[in-house]
């Protein structure tokens, strides 16, 4: 495995060139993001997105979400949005907003058992972004094996994923250093399966549901 030091000062080109040539070859790559460290595949590639679980000791049933660098990425992949989807991307994108949105029909990949459905999000980190705008959309779950802590460092990262993962990038500490908020907009009304950087009040303010309802149990 090998780290690059990808802030201000460092040849971060060189160093993002290199993981988007790992990630092409279906290897696994750590990457910085505002919320906590991501671990990154090709989102179209199964074996890429197998490798990512079993580096996380997870299964299918906890399927692998979505970065993408552009609201024009995220329309491709979902289709039509649904309406509280494109207002909570107006107000959080790009931000701590996870969406579970309808699958567009077009779209074939194997990201674990997702019910037709995806979860994008759009980072408000520079590293993660120019990274994106290199490879298009990528499978990223937090940096930890299940049930650990989410990484916030390169090097919390390094000590859980070890070599099952060929690069990591060191953007310096994550921004806020906790998960995004998960809002599914595949239901009516919309549900939060978590809260994380943006609270349930937030939320509601921008779709008119009340945060009890988003907060709601799933049936």
């Amino acid at each position: 495995m090998t780290t690059y030091n990808c802030l201000p000062g460092h040849n971060r080109t060189a160093a993002l060139t290199e993981a988007a040539a790992v990630l092409a070859a279906g290897k696994l790559v750590v990457m910085p993001t505002d919320t906590v460290y991501g671990i990154a595949c090709d989102a179209f590639n199964p074996a890429a997105v197998a490798a990512l679980l079993a580096a996380k000791h997870r299964g299918p049933d906890m399927p692998v979400p979505v970065l993408v660098g552009s609201w024009a990425a995220a329309e491709e992949l979902a289709g039509d949005l649904p309406e509280p989807a494109v207002a909570l991307m107006k107000a959080y994108w790009p931000g701590g907003l996870s969406v579970v949105v309808p699958q567009s029909s077009t779209v074939k990949w194997n990201l674990g058992e997702t019910s037709h459905s995806v979860m994008l999000r759009m980072p408000l980190n520079a590293v993660a972004l120019d990274l994106l705008r290199l490879t298009g959309p990528l499978g990223v779950s937090s940096a930890n094996i299940t049930a650990h802590a989410p990484a916030t460092d390169v090097t919390q990262a390094e000590q859980q994923l070890g070599e099952s993962v060929s690069i990591y990038l060191d953007g310096g500490p994550a921004d806020s250093g906790t998960a995004s908020t998960i809002v599914d907009v595949t239901c009516e009304p919309p549900r939060i399966i978590r809260e994380g950087t943006i609270t349930a009040e937030d939320v509601a303010r921008s779709i008119g549901t009340p945060a009890a309802v988003l907060r709601r149990e799933k049936a």
